[in-house]
């Protein structure tokens, strides 16, 4: 493979900002360099843009028109290449609550998903989000296929996925989600909360035993309660007063307005919030306002478009983001008023330290994967080079 090098004058490090020469090669990062190097390579001149590590979103349910439970390793390969075209380079295909063979399909297709994308996005591993949710807290979930954790099942589950569950949401209140906690983590899988009616000395013990993010912050969780006039925290609480606990947060605009994206990242820090799009099948559609599926097209749920979001036929519930990953960025930093290279971190190097990639992806350093960005200064995503090949240029 031909040596790649990028000129910039604002290269994202994990330090500052750097100007100068990245060079990469066999699809990592071999140097830096404040001159050209005097190699024969690709040489690609940046000069106007920022230069990001890749974008990793770890909450998606499809794009580009698919949803990744539709019953095709096609719906998941298309719905993650059209997540590419917007910057992200590795990303974690994830469910809503179904029936078990629906699951099990899902897995089977995303094996075959995985084998098919060898330009990128990377897929890591899975998300699994439910079927174990709190009836009070179901949101867009299918209250019908909701249910408490059952550890027949969910082992069945973890062995037949063959490891590539990396993650798996749950209401740690329900009965048995404790021992699940415990479980998941000893199978390498990450415990993460979500939709939940848990009080704070819940989610505290849920930390205890290995919860250690929380799922969409704010969305489909509990907030401050009143038992015989006492205040007792809710979910939300616990994720700013438990401080090394994790948080996502889909900062499309419309799930969290820019004055509480801004309250978050103030008090939580770059280093312990990840954007997330929480994506369904319309993101990265032109103007996608219209009626859509969420799930599978078989037995998902109808949802409408309307005010850049999706949501239920009644209103009663968000039910997804038409985002992606730039719209996260940029309204992080164009209407959250967040630094970009802060912006950008919670879109890369938290993410990819939050599910175990942080020696590989998501920062720019000698002996990273060379995924990456370059954006120009309305966070547009100008070209995505993924193992060190331009794979999308937009430059034109």
């Amino acid at each position: 493979m031909t040596p790649l090098v990028v000129f910039s004058r604002r290269i994202l490090l994990p330090g500052g900002v750097y100007c100068g020469y990245l060079i990469a090669e066999g699809g990592k990062i071999t140097g830096l360099s404040k001159t050209r190097p005097g190699i024969d390579a690709v040489y690609l001149d940046a000069e106007q843009y920022y230069v990001s590590p890749g974008f990793i979103d770890i909450h998606t349910h499809g794009g580009g028109g698919y949803d990744f439970m539709d019953g095709a390793a096609e719906s998941i390969s298309r719905g993650a290449a059209a997540h590419l075209h917007h910057g992200t380079t590795t990303l974690l295909p994830t469910t809503m609550a179904s029936t078990e063979d629906e699951l099990l399909a899902f897995l089977d297709n995303f094996q075959i998903a995985k084998a098919s994308l060898a330009g990128g996005p990377y897929l890591h591993g899975v998300h699994l989000e439910g079927p174990y949710c709190s009836p009070e807290q179901a949101g867009a979930q299918d209250p019908r296929l909701i249910t408490h954790p059952d550890r027949k099942q969910y082992e069945r589950i973890t062995e037949y996925s063959g490891g590539t569950i990396v993650r798996w949401s749950v209401a740690p209140e329900l009965p048995g989600a404790i021992e699940m906690g415990d479980f998941m983590f000893s199978r390498g899988i990450l415990p993460s909360i979500a939709h939940s009616d848990a009080e704070y000395a819940q989610v505290q013990e849920a930390f205890n035993h290995h919860y250690t993010l929380i799922t969409h912050f704010y969305s489909g969780m509990s907030t401050i309660k009143r038992r015989s006039g006492l205040r007792v925290p809710g979910v939300i609480e616990s994720g700013y007063i438990i401080e090394d606990i994790d948080v996502e947060v889909i900062a499309d605009g419309c799930h969290l307005p820019p004055e509480i994206l801004r309250m978050v990242y103030r008090i939580k820090g770059p280093d312990r919030v990840a954007l997330v799009t929480d994506s369904m099948r319309a993101a990265g559609i032109d103007d996608p306002a219209g009626t859509y599926t969420l799930g599978s097209e078989k037995n998902g749920r109808p949802v409408i478009i309307e005010d850049g979001v999706a949501k239920l036929p009644d209103r009663s519930a968000l039910a997804g983001s038409v985002a992606t990953a730039d719209r996260l960025v940029r309204v992080m930093h164009k209407e959250a008023g967040v630094p970009v290279s802060d912006a950008v971190r919670m879109m890369t190097a938290t993410p990819a330290r939050i599910i175990g990639l942080q020696n590989i992806k998501g920062t720019i350093a000698v002996g990273m994967d060379c995924d990456l960005l370059f954006l120009d200064d309305d966070i547009n995503v100008k070209a995505v080079i993924t193992g060190g090949v331009l794979r999308i240029d937009k430059q034109r």
